[in-house]
């Protein structure tokens, strides 16, 4: 019997399910999971435990996964807690759960193996990822958060857990040029959907992963045929496709027809997408500010 549950969001499979489906599904067998936290800068996550398999999204460092299965070829498969998303993952990248301080403001920032960027850098984290922030030092002038790990990035590319942006917008127009990336959700490579989760939650609005998620769940319904009446912050969906209403006439979106993220007069993008595989605009939503 095939299980009805969309493998995105629910952790269940004919050879295994979390426990809570217990009673809901038929499965072999059901697990409590464990929950570990992403150490590596960024994880990407896979539908299947193959590094030739598409990426459906990525995990951020800091963020938590609960973890239901672990192989010997170093794959884990887990559901992530900031939006549920469920797949597989590098176990090499995880590691115990630390109290999150911090989350990255930057666009991004260098992890250093010390106070002092003219040390060889680590690896960077995007915005968006959380860190354990255990105390800080000045180098030239420059103040420092000493990581939990035992890194360092710049102190003034964070900010704290409660932080708000009051214009998320103006979040998501900071990664203009930034390159597209199917499944991508970082600012060095990120997909439509992802350039609008990422915002929003800067804006502490949560949202869900995929364009499909976010035109069912994401903030309430606005007409959509009158597109005079958007306001800024307005998504416009289209079939596999949203984007950010910035301003009159005015979209910008992760897309693959530049594969960057650019903006596009609105009415020549509902034009052009209409031409194509993904058609007319589906659906137009307001997301509900804090």
């Amino acid at each position: 019997m095939k299980n009805l549950f969309d493998r995105r969001l629910h952790p269940v499979r004919l050879d295994l399910a979390a426990l809570d489906y217990q009673g809901r599904v038929e499965a072999e067998r059901f697990v409590e999971g464990e929950v570990l936290q992403v150490a590596a800068d960024s994880l990407a996550m896979r539908p299947d435990p193959r590094p030739d398999c598409p990426i459906d999204t990525e995990v951020l460092c800091g963020e938590w996964v609960t973890v239901y299965e672990k192989t010997a070829e170093g794959w884990a498969w887990g559901q992530l807690d900031t939006d549920g998303y469920v797949g597989w993952i590098s176990s090499d990248g995880l590691g115990p759960v630390k109290a999150a301080t911090h989350r990255v403001r930057a666009l991004r920032t260098y992890r250093y193996p010390g106070p002092d960027l003219k040390f060889p850098p680590l690896g960077f984290l995007s915005i968006g990822s959380n860190v354990t922030v255990v105390g800080e030092a000045e180098t030239r002038g420059l103040t420092y958060a000493l990581l939990s790990d035992g890194s360092a990035v710049v102190g003034k590319h964070l900010v704290g857990l409660d932080d708000v942006e009051t214009d998320w917008v103006g979040v998501a127009e900071e990664m203009l040029g930034t390159p597209y990336l199917w499944g991508g959700r970082t600012s060095v490579g990120l997909d439509c959907s992802a350039l609008v989760q990422l915002a929003a939650q800067a804006g502490g609005i949560d949202i869900p992963r995929d364009s499909d998620m976010q035109e069912q769940n994401a903030g309430h319904e606005i007409p959509h045929d009158d597109p005079s009446a958007f306001r800024r912050g307005d998504l416009v969906f289209w079939k596999g496709h949203v984007g950010i209403v910035t301003g009159p006439n005015m979209l910008l979106h992760a897309n693959g027809f530049t594969m960057t993220v650019a903006y596009e007069p609105l009415d020549s993008a509902v034009e052009r997408i209409a031409a194509t595989e993904w058609g007319a605009v589906t659906n137009a939503r307001r997301l509900d500010t804090p």
